[in-house]
């Protein structure tokens, strides 16, 4: 075929083929675009494969959204219980125009709310009255008194109960409107009362019912039950009949209506008369008053980078968790990954294929997670309110801002548990990929040099953080040390497997495929990991601290005794009333007054009796004052200053007048040294429980009295005196009557000891409390010999947590495993094997991810808690006056949950696996 071609005149050029070539795009935009191509395919790709693998999406979805969820659920409901300035104006004004707080003689100054004042010069001012506030605020106008906190005690059905009283006149609409009513109607006169519904409870009461006072000075008639949303507790509403003001009253506030609006310059005429003024029309009323995250985690910045630190290792737990599903999600894809290499993408774009699975879960997971706890927050609002914050919340809100950053804080869990796999994809052999062949699994010694630089810096990072008493560095120290570890985990898996050559097939074939398949066996053992070195750690200092404090406790009596006072000026008990009642109740008739001296009657200034230390036995040094460190050494080696710190700072000692009855009670001594110190005491003498305050036979005893001016000097005596050896209790000096008038003194009785084998339980406690009721208020005060604080639950709380991550780290990674293993299960039954060789396997899957887990973790918990006592040891081991070592004790209550949960994980494991082992059907 012949082409032929126009004609054109000779020297005209050509002109119909030429266009001009268009400008090459600039090489960051083309950049821009092909970035932003790649990652609209890579998410397109994660999406779809989050629709195909629907089972992995879930599990890896239940993991991002649950702690999501929770963090959700707190965040919207403290945003509902932090409420604006507007809402604490209504609900501290009712429906008045203003509060008035009468707080000075003088003038003040307050900021616009009236919550921050201060005062320029003057005093309380003396009983404020309703006609003085009129009169400053003008004709019209008109107040009522609320007096919010007035401690009472009630009479329940089996003790005593204490409420909180608060005096208002609720016939008032003013005071009305600080109440919401449930039932009833207000108290029109003194004896009638009107409850809120916990008390109501509490009391067993109904309306009508009366209650009495724990004194017996009164009674009640129930007639209203109402709520006060500042409180939802037991409190009890008094007519002001009730309880009239004798006096200048500091919390009292008075609630304003006025004829027309609080403006400045009635605020500042108040002000300069000592009136604190909250107005509902003085500034704007708008925004939310919340300081970010300083209103949660406090002013201190030690505060936030703790709470900070605490996130992290929370977040870092998710990733471990989360990590094995990407990583078997990666293998199980391996052909299509290698088949995007092929048609020619490159590593970063295969990391993005699978980071976009990170991204996609992520977001799915929280905004399951933020609706989940923004739902539950809304719910559970009554619940939270009553029980949790005990008080109505705001409005309905949730606080965007948290949610946003939780949202993200998802999103990066999501991206960082697949970052890892992420790099193991774009490193695979593509041959391999196409082949569905594995790719021999590699630990580089950088890997295991770095992990180990982590463990040694993370130690000494938290070894200096425990001298420095700063909580934020240690934990950046075990952060530090937990990668360090995580860096360690899969060469030790290679270890492992191959000192599993000795074990019977099934554990040898669990360690093979934990070290073949490193990227989703290594996350899942540290999870488990990290969650028992916490809790281990944790466990450990708590242990140890509760020693310590239990070690430097000092009772008050001997074990099991008990000390009664009156309370309040009404009528005392007889010691013939009390006895009977100790042996009616208690089982006990060992009785005894408590007598106290005081420098006699017409004596303005306090009494202070007190043994003198000998010149010679007196350290020389003083408590409190900052020592250089060469006297801080002589003062730790000198015999006279071998006092332990909270004897040294507790240097008060009790004085007391007895002859020789009381003395066992309180001091629990023998029957031959209660004999040589009665001898003593009828003598005319005095004992001390110390014997440094003995000195040839005597005791020296000073009396002074504080503040009662310059005029009154201190008397010095010598008595005889006898030193009881081994005495329970504080440091007392025990006067006898003769030395008692030989001093000048004179002694009243202030209740009354009562000796028991056994401390009495509450029960005994209320019907001993309820029979001495007609005589006066009493308040007891029961020995149980030691720091009352168990520490037990809290470490089993702890344990119980890290055992439920562990088994469900260990489930997560033996059902992954057994997914990823069903082409070997296979072969097993191809070749014979029993049906319970698949229940075997996983079991002891699971127990090399619990078990590995778990020893790792009490090993590195351990080592994490003795580094810190250790280094707060050596803190302290220069410091004078000398304080007791932390002891370093196992905490065994974690260690028993923490040993027995590889074991619940591997049973668990066993029930949960079909034993039928699968066939795959042959192609013909």
């Amino acid at each position: 075929m012949t082409i032929r071609r126009p004609t054109r005149a000779p020297g005209r050029a050509d002109t119909a083929t030429q266009r001009p070539a268009a400008p090459p795009a600039p090489v960051g935009r083309r950049r821009l675009a092909e970035l932003t191509g790649s990652w609209r395919a890579a998410l397109r790709i994660a999406r779809r494969e989050s629709r195909r693998a629907r089972r992995r999406t879930a599990l890896v979805l239940a993991m991002i959204a649950m702690p999501v969820a929770a963090l959700a659920f707190l965040a919207a409901s403290y945003d509902m219980a932090e409420l604006t300035p507007q809402e604490r104006l209504d609900r501290r004004l009712g429906v008045a125009d203003a509060q008035l707080q009468w707080i000075s003689n003088g003038p003040v100054g307050q900021d616009e709310w009236g919550e921050g004042w201060y005062t320029r010069d003057g005093e309380l001012p003396a009983k404020v009255t309703a006609v003085q506030l009129t009169a400053l605020l003008g004709p019209g106008s008109r107040v009522t008194e609320v007096r919010p906190r007035v401690p009472l005690t009630l009479r329940g059905p089996h003790r005593d109960e204490v409420v909180n009283a608060r005096v208002l006149d609720l016939t008032d609409p003013l005071a009305r409107g600080l109440v919401r009513f449930r039932a009833g109607r207000a108290p029109q006169q003194a004896g009638e009362v009107a409850v809120s519904p916990v008390a109501l409870r509490r009391l067993d009461l109904r309306l009508g019912h009366a209650v009495a006072a724990a004194d017996g000075s009164r009674a009640y008639t129930v007639v209203g039950v109402v709520e006060f949303p500042d409180d939802l507790g037991p409190v009890v509403a008094l007519h002001p009949g009730a309880a009239p003001s004798t006096g200048p009253e500091p919390d009292s506030v008075w609630l304003a209506d006025v004829p027309g609006t609080v403006d400045a310059a009635l605020v500042s005429r108040l002000n300069d008369r000592g009136v604190v003024v909250t107005a509902r029309h003085l500034g704007s009323a708008t925004g939310a008053d919340r300081r970010w995250l300083g209103s949660i985690m406090g002013d201190n910045p030690n505060d936030l980078s703790t709470g900070v630190l605490i996130a992290g290792l929370g977040l870092l737990e998710v990733v471990l968790l989360v990590g094995p599903a990407f990583a078997v999600g990666v293998r199980r894809r391996r052909r299509d990954l290698a088949l995007v290499a092929v048609a020619g993408g490159d590593a970063a774009q295969l990391r993005r294929v699978v980071l976009a699975d990170g991204v996609v879960l992520g977001l799915l997971g929280a905004a399951a997670g933020l609706l989940v706890g923004v739902a539950a927050a809304f719910a559970g609002r009554p619940l939270m309110e009553q029980y949790v914050f005990s008080a109505r919340f705001g409005g309905y809100r949730c606080w965007p801002s948290a949610l946003v950053l939780l949202g993200g804080v998802a999103v990066l869990a999501g991206v960082l548990a697949a970052l890892a796999p992420a790099w193991t994809a774009a490193r695979q052999d593509v041959s391999a990929g196409l082949a569905g062949r594995r790719t021999p699994a590699k630990s580089p010694g950088r890997w295991l040099a770095l992990g180990l630089a982590l463990v040694v810096g993370g130690a000494g990072l938290a070894a200096f953080g425990a001298t420095r008493t700063s909580p934020a560095v240690v934990l950046t120290g075990l952060i530090l040390g937990e990668l360090g570890l995580v860096c360690c985990t899969p060469t030790l898996l290679g270890v492992l497997a191959r000192l599993g050559r000795v074990l019977p097939l099934a554990p040898r074939i669990a360690l093979r495929d934990a070290s073949r398949n490193r990227a989703a066996a290594a996350p899942a053992i540290c999870a488990v990991m990290a969650a028992v070195a916490s809790s281990v750690a944790l466990g450990g200092y708590l242990a140890s601290d509760d020693a310590r404090d239990e070690r430097a406790y000092r009772p008050a009596l001997p074990t099991g005794h008990v000390m009664v006072n009156p309370v309040g000026p009404a009528g005392q008990p007889t010691l013939a009333q009390i006895t009977d009642a100790a042996r009616n109740q208690l089982g006990v008739g060992a009785v005894a007054p408590v007598q106290t001296p005081s420098c006699g009657a017409g004596r303005t200034g306090y009494c202070d009796i007190a043994p003198v230390l000998p010149p010679t036995r007196a350290c020389p040094w003083q408590p409190g004052v900052q020592l250089p460190a060469a006297q801080r050494q002589q003062a730790r080696t000198d015999p006279r200053c071998q006092i332990r710190e909270a004897d040294y700072f507790g240097g008060y000692v009790e004085p007391g007048v007895d002859d020789g009855t009381a003395l066992p009670l309180l001091t629990g001594v023998d029957a031959a040294t209660t004999a040589a110190a009665t001898a003593v005491l009828r003598a005319g003498g005095v004992v001390v429980t110390d014997p440094r305050y003995l000195h040839d036979g005597l005791v020296t005893v000073r009396i002074s009295e504080v503040e009662a001016g310059p005029d009154r000097p201190i008397t010095v005596h010598d008595l005889p005196g006898y030193a009881l050896p081994r005495a329970t209790g504080p440091s007392r000096l025990l006067l006898s009557t003769a030395a008692a008038r030989q001093l000048g003194l004179s002694w009243s009785q202030t209740g009354w000891v009562i000796g028991t084998t056994t401390p009495p339980d509450e029960e005994q406690q209320a019907r001993f409390a309820a029979v001495l009721r007609p005589f006066g208020t009493l308040a007891l005060s029961v020995e149980n010999g030691g720091a009352p604080r168990d520490v037990s639950p809290l470490l089993l709380l702890l344990a119980a947590a890290a055992g439920l991550i562990t088994v469900g780290a260990a489930g997560i990674a033996t059902a992954l495993a057994a997914a990823e293993g069903r082409a070997e299960l296979t072969t097993l039954a191809a070749v014979g094997a029993a049906p319970a060789v698949r229940r075997l396997l996983a079991i002891c899957q699971a127990g090399v991810i619990a078990g590995i887990g778990s020893v790792l973790g009490i090993v590195a918990g351990l080592g994490t808690a003795a580094i810190v006592l250790v280094s707060v040891n050596r803190q302290y081991a220069s410091a004078w006056p000398a304080s007791d070592p932390y002891p370093f004790l196992m905490p065994w209550p974690a260690l028993g949950v923490l040993v027995l949960v590889p074991v619940v994980a591997m049973l668990g494991a066993g029930l949960f696996t079909r034993s039928r082992l699968p066939i795959e059907r042959r192609l013909d």
